[in-house]
């Protein structure tokens, strides 16, 4: 069994910044893809920015030069550093990722549980 648990959400004014972390625990060989999403009320959940094994990151049009995705692979450990929130930032927003349980095994996609982020004055 594997579980990903996210911390490091809450409220922040316009402007503020906030770093998410999230940690994988469990059954894990190895980790591929870290992702982090999020889902505003009344929205569908949207890709943020994600991040490889080896450290390649893409980022949504809306988070670019904002938002800083890190991973550290000893600890099985992804980070979200966000810079200069918005309002529409505001959402929880979720960790996702791709484990093997063993070398050459099937990937399985985790997500974990939400934290909320919050933008306003």
């Amino acid at each position: 069994q594997v579980q990903l648990v996210e911390s490091g959400g809450g409220s922040v004014q316009p402007g503020g910044s906030l770093r998410l972390s999230c940690a994988a625990s469990g059954n894990i060989f190895s980790i591929n893809a870290m992702d982090w999403y999020r889902q505003a009320p009344g929205k569908q959940r949207e890709l943020v920015a994600s991040i490889t094994s080896t450290g390649s990151t893409t980022f949504a049009d809306s988070v670019k030069g904002r938002f800083t995705i890190s991973r550290a692979n000893a600890k099985n450990t992804v980070y979200l550093q966000m810079n200069n929130l918005k309002p529409e930032d505001t959402a929880v927003y979720y960790c996702h990722g791709h484990i093997r349980y063993e070398p050459g095994g099937f990937e399985y996609a985790y997500w974990g549980q939400g934290t909320q982020v919050t933008v306003s004055s």
